[in-house]
């Protein structure tokens, strides 16, 4: 029987590295599948689920009302905030108030981060540009502030830059406690709700697999830690790969459905899309 070529999308980053150990290293194994991995910025990846390039892809949150035609959410390998999140940082300010008229680099367009900024920002600038160029462009006086993304999330502080807005803190007080949704996993609609629901059990799988082999799962995924320890690794990965990671719930479905809401009044989604976990 002639395998099925299943194309994965996911971010170079320690989490979806995590997520993904169990099916990259073999094993976990799918009957009758052979995936293949591709490594690509998570804007990149929205603009692929854009073009239905990918039958199972990493998008941020915010990318899913733009193809909810094309690809169901699996109910496996969301990122959530639990309390964290996206962050302002900046050398030079400590507020928001003191960006009023300022420029915040963003890390694209389809980003959570950015939707977010969007959502509860006023009359501050945004330029987007890729998310490990933020840092450098607020050194080199090119932005005022940055939006910082994946471990630069953990390592800011240690580089001396100060906090201005956390998203995961201020999303946490403004929804009573709910997680913040950042990313999803999701499946092409073409290939059927029963193909759908077996790569979402496989990916279940592969991070079961991660956690209870995490000597083998967390040096891996440090291949990608951009210059961040071993320790710092770990708590990264443990931020984002959680209880709500392995299935969202209804909490996670809830969470989506604001996000979503929050967009649409703002004019920033086109609409607010059903939620079909697989």
């Amino acid at each position: 029987m002639e395998e099925k070529i299943i194309r994965v999308g996911h971010i170079p980053d320690p989490d979806d590295a995590f997520m993904f150990y169990g099916l990259a290293s073999g094993k976990v194994k799918l009957e009758g599948i052979r995936i293949e991995h591709l490594l690509e910025d998570i804007q990149s990846l929205n603009e692929r689920a854009k073009r239905a390039e990918l039958e199972v892809t990493a998008i941020s949150a915010h990318a899913f009302p733009f193809v909810v035609d094309k690809y169901w959410i699996m109910k496996t390998g969301a990122s959530m905030g639990e309390g964290y999140g996206p962050v302002i940082i900046s050398r030079k300010y400590r507020s928001l108030n003191e960006l009023k008229g300022k420029t915040v680099g963003t890390p694209g367009p389809l980003t959570t981060a950015t939707l977010l900024f969007k959502i509860f920002t006023n009359g501050i600038r945004n330029i987007d540009m890729p998310f490990d160029q933020i840092m450098t462009a607020i050194d080199n006086g090119k932005i005022d502030a940055g939006l910082i993304i994946h471990e630069g999330q953990i390592t800011y502080r240690s580089l001396g830059y100060n906090k201005i807005l956390d998203f995961g803190e201020l999303w946490e007080k403004e929804t009573n406690g709910l997680p913040l949704p950042l990313g999803l996993d999701v499946v092409s609609k073409d290939l059927g709700e029963d193909l759908a629901r077996k790569l979402s059990l496989g990916l279940k799988e592969s991070i079961k697999y991660g956690y209870e082999h995490q000597d083998e799962a967390i040096p891996y995924a440090m291949r990608w830690g951009r210059g961040i320890d071993y320790n710092l690794g770990k708590k990264f990965v443990k931020m984002y790969v959680s209880d709500l990671t392995i299935d969202m719930g209804e909490k996670g479905k809830k969470t989506l459905e604001l996000l979503f809401r929050k967009g649409f009044e703002k004019g920033l989604i086109p609409k607010i899309p059903e939620i079909e976990l697989y």
